[in-house]
Order: C-alpha cells, then sequence, then structure tokens
C-alpha cells in the first residue's frame, strides 16, 4: 500500500473510489458484518480489491476518490476492532494531511488573486468540505481541521465583481454542462454548494470544533437560505443555484421545486439548516427546517423521486430524514419513516446500477437502516455530511 502520484488504469481508479467503484461497495458488507446481517469474508475482499494498487493521493483526490475515500473506508472497516485496518489508516492519514495542506495553499492562493472558486476546491465529493468531514471523524481535534474550518469561513465572504455582490462560493462554470449558467452561479445544495458549507461548520460545532468567526459563518450562511427560500403549496423550498440574472431581480429563474433530494433539493438543504439550528441553539430555526423536511416526505412530493440513489433519489431522501428524525423533538419526520421505508424498497428493486452514490451499494446501506432501530454502526452516512 504505497501512496503517491500515480497513473492508474480505469479498473485500479475504480477500486478507489467510493461514489461508484470498490471502496463504496465494501462500505455496504462492512455495515452487513457489523450488525451481524452478513459476514467479513466479503467486506475482507473488496477492502483487499480497494488497496491492491499503487494509491492515489494527488491534488485531484477527495473524500469520494483516492487516499481520503479509503481511509473513510478504513475507519468504517475498523470501527469493530480490527486492528490491521485501523495501522492502514492511520499510515493514509500523513498522505491525506499532506494533500489537504497543499490545497489549503492554493485555495488562499486563489482567494488572494480575487479568482473565483471551483467545486473541485470545496465541494462534498473531492473538495476541502468533504475533506473536512473526514477529518471530524479522523482528526477532530486537530489544527488542519481548524484550518479547513477557517478556509470555509474565509470562502463564503461575499466578493464584488462587475457591480455584483457575490458569494464567496460562486463558480464560474456551470452545474452541469446541458445546464448553462452564463457568468457563473453559486449552488445552493448539499452536494456542491451552500448546504454542504453550513452542515461542515455546523457538525464542527456540534462537536465542540469552533474557530473565530465560525458563529458568525453560520448566520451568514442560514441568512442566505432565508432570503431565497420559496414557498409553494406542497412547503419551502430552494432553487437548485441562482444566477447573475437571479441576483439581479431578486428573484430565482426556477419557478417551482425540484425533486426533494439530498443533493439539490430541500431534504439536503433542511437538513443543513437543522443542523445548524442545533448547532447555535435556534429553536424556532430547527422547528421550521424540520417542518420543511416533514414536508418533502409527502406523496406528491415524493413522486419526484424518480430513482433509488442516495444521491438524488429515495435513499438519499430516507437516511436524511432517518438522520433528522433522531434529533427533531416533534414526531413529524418519524411519522414518515415507515411510508418512506416502503416507497424505498420498492424503488429499490428498479435499480441495477453499481456504486454508492447512485447505485445498489447506496441503496443497500439505506435499506440496513430502514431494518434497523438504531444508527448505521459504520456510520458510514458521514459522507453526506447528514451526521
Amino acid at each position: 500500500m504505497k501512496p503517491g502520484p500515480v497513473h492508474l488504469t480505469t479498473d485500479e481508479a475504480t477500486h478507489q473510489s467510493l461514489a461508484n467503484g470498490t471502496a463504496g461497495a465494501a462500505l455496504l458488507h462492512i455495515e452487513r458484518a457489523l450488525t451481524g446481517t452478513g459476514d467479513w469474508r466479503n467486506a475482507h475482499e473488496l477492502i483487499r480489491q480497494a488497496v491492491a494498487a499503487r494509491i492515489d493521493s494527488a491534488p485531484h483526490t477527495g473524500l469520494y476518490y483516492g487516499a481520503p475515500a479509503l481511509v473513510f473506508m478504513l475507519h468504517a472497516a475498523g470501527t469493530d476492532g480490527h486492528p490491521g485496518y485501523r495501522s492502514a489508516a492511520t499510515t493514509l492519514d500523513t498522505y491525506v494531511l499532506r494533500s489537504i495542506h497543499r490545497r489549503l495553499t492554493a485555495a488562499a492562493s486563489r482567494i488572494e488573486r480575487g479568482h473565483s472558486t471551483t467545486f473541485s476546491e470545496y465541494d462534498v465529493f473531492y473538495g476541502l468540505t468533504g475533506l473536512g468531514a473526514l477529518l471530524l471523524r479522523r482528526a477532530p481535534g486537530s489544527d488542519t481541521l481548524a484550518d479547513v474550518l477557517r478556509y470555509v469561513i474565509r470562502l463564503i465572504e461575499p466578493r464584488h465583481e462587475d457591480g455584483y455582490e457575490l458569494p464567496g462560493w460562486w463558480v464560474d462554470h456551470d452545474p452541469d454542462p446541458l445546464m448553462p449558467t452564463p457568468g457563473g452561479h453559486a449552488n445552493l445544495g448539499m452536494a456542491h454548494g451552500a448546504a454542504g458549507l453550513l452542515a461542515l461548520l455546523a457538525l464542527a460545532t456540534l462537536r465542540g470544533c469552533v474557530v473565530d468567526g465560525q458563529h458568525q459563518a453560520l448566520e451568514h450562511l442560514t441568512a442566505w437560505f432565508d432570503r431565497w427560500r420559496q414557498e409553494s403549496a406542497d412547503g419551502p423550498w430552494w432553487p437548485q443555484w441562482v444566477t447573475r440574472a437571479d441576483l439581479r431581480t431578486g428573484r430565482p429563474a426556477q419557478h417551482r421545486p425540484g425533486r426533494p433530494s439530498w443533493c439539490y433539493g430541500a431534504v439536503g438543504i433542511a437538513r443543513a439548516q437543522q443542523l445548524a439550528a442545533l448547532a447555535v441553539g435556534d429553536p424556532p430555526r430547527r422547528q421550521a427546517a424540520e417542518e420543511a423536511l416533514a414536508a418533502c416526505l409527502t406523496g406528491r412530493q415524493l413522486r419526484r423521486i424518480t430513482d433509488a440513489g442516495l444521491c438524488h433519489g429515495m435513499a438519499g431522501v430516507y437516511q436524511s430524514a432517518y438522520r433528522a428524525a433522531r434529533d427533531a423533538p416533534s414526531p413529524a419526520i418519524a411519522q414518515r419513516l415507515p411510508a418512506l421505508a416502503e416507497a424505498l424498497t420498492r424503488t429499490a428493486a428498479e435499480g441495477e446500477e453499481s456504486g454508492l452514490l447512485t447505485g445498489a451499494a447506496g441503496v443497500g446501506l439505506a435499506l440496513e437502516t430502514t431494518r434497523r432501530a438504531s444508527p448505521p454502526r459504520s456510520g458510514w452516512d458521514a459522507c453526506l455530511l447528514i451526521t
């Protein structure tokens, strides 16, 4: 197991992917082994495959690929006292920390130059937000996590360009090649946007990991969501992103709610706001966030969900709602979980794609949650920033 900048075959790179490869599939078998619904043989074999090639620790790696993804997987496997996995994760930590420091330096330089950021710099999948989530598990009291939190606080500071006040996480590129946003956009979702930043700061605060300016940053981000909150007969919702035209008019070009998914939708955004409210002790905001999330779990809302996966499907909705229900004093979300579990089971039978984010591994993990009265033993859903 030798980390470093490497040239991998497609198969070797896929083994190191949490998103759609072997590392993600291993999480399902690790969880089953920990809960007694499976054995360790399958988990051991998938872990062996994931770490078999030279491990990528280059700057393009992140929570969902390369050395950080493998650390996340090995940490989950080491939950049950497997010293070999704990030792392997510790070995990889050195390379991950080195990569994070390089990326923080590059981000600071970019900010000083006044250039826009990118998803790959800051998002959950491959950016510093996801790496911050990993540090919350591996090194919650570390100076490196504190540096990541300071980066996020600096990232969200507004900047002025061409007469616009742009949020600091504004990107010049499109959210998707098929969805152009001339002049760039500010993403609101959990996967690539403000909700992920908010969730990381909130979770760090709840764990006692706080740096100067963190509470003000939480307030700044929640105010952003207040500004762009929209109302509908089905409950509140937020646009997937905001463009320059939206900033000029004060209204989103998106006229109706999208699917209430984890990645871009109201489910992920509401969970992030619930966590923020818990972090700063704001009961009215917590209640509003929980009511927004509960409204997503009605039949008409759920009909907008057309697949089973974690990212934008039913599994992500269920897992987010499950975590939110555990933190909510009201039973409104918890009462909807049985029907949501039935919907997930029906939808799961339709999917054949492999992988954690959009395929069978993620669906299987969410189904494991439906079958138990306690949270995941492996803590796998920390990679979604919902816990």
